[in-house]
């Protein structure tokens, strides 16, 4: 307190955040100028590279990217900015956030691996809260959409309980959620690659899902993540 008993606040610390690196993936040139200034922000978010197909990304393997903005189908294909499940630049797996134009394409996205959807109505600020949690090892779904999986009624197997995963499959499932690649997950583990994705297919087997996101998402919908 000061002598006249008036109470003095400290000012609040500004925390500076890491540059989020982007690379904006669209067919249309004109998209993808717009979309580059829409995410765009000064000591936020730097747009590194443009492109109509991911191989114009993907061509310099000396590329830092952190994140992929793909506007346009996520799937497997060689075609336009499609994409397989797990983009990579050189040894590096870029997370993806898909602009989509509803809820179905919501969900083919996710299940091909996008860690983020957002509607191609978004606004700057959802693009750039999506990019900057995806960059973090989060998964952002665009609130605008709702939930993904609302019209489809949660079918979980039989054998989808937190006691069916032995203790190495627990702890594959907890570095998949910190979005980490089968090569760095060996590593951590001290496995083969080989082991990893045997472990990765027998959660998604057990959790009744067809993508590594998607069994990220129904483990920590079952409780079986600690966030």
């Amino acid at each position: 307190m000061s002598p006249d008993n008036t109470q003095v606040l400290a000012s609040p610390v500004a925390v500076a955040l890491p540059i989020v690196r982007v690379a904006v993936v669209s067919e249309d040139p004109l998209a993808r100028a717009g979309l580059g200034a829409l995410v765009a922000e000064p000591d936020g978010v730097e747009v590194v590279a443009q492109g109509g197909a991911l191989a114009d990304v993907f061509q310099r393997g000396d590329l830092a990217v952190d994140v992929l903005l793909v506007d346009g189908e996520v799937s497997a294909g060689s075609s336009g900015p499609t994409t397989p499940s797990e983009a990579s630049v050189g040894a590096t797996v870029v997370p993806i956030v898909a602009m989509v134009r509803d809820m179905i394409e919501a969900r083919a996205a996710l299940s091909h691996g996008a860690r983020g959807v957002v509607r191609r109505e978004a606004s700057a600020r959802v693009l750039r809260a999506s990019v900057r949690a995806v960059s973090e090892g989060l998964i952002a779904i665009d609130p605008a959409l709702g939930e993904p999986w609302t019209s489809e009624p949660e079918r979980a197997p039989v054998s989808a309980r937190a006691d069916a995963l032995t203790p190495r499959e627990a702890e594959v499932l907890q570095l998949l959620a910190e979005g980490l690649a089968n090569k760095e997950i060996a590593a951590r583990l001290g496995i083969s690659d080989h082991t990893v994705k045997f472990h990765v297919n027998a959660l998604m087997a057990k959790l009744g899902v067809q993508s590594r996101t998607e069994a990220v998402v129904r483990a920590a919908r079952m409780g079986w993540l600690l966030l």
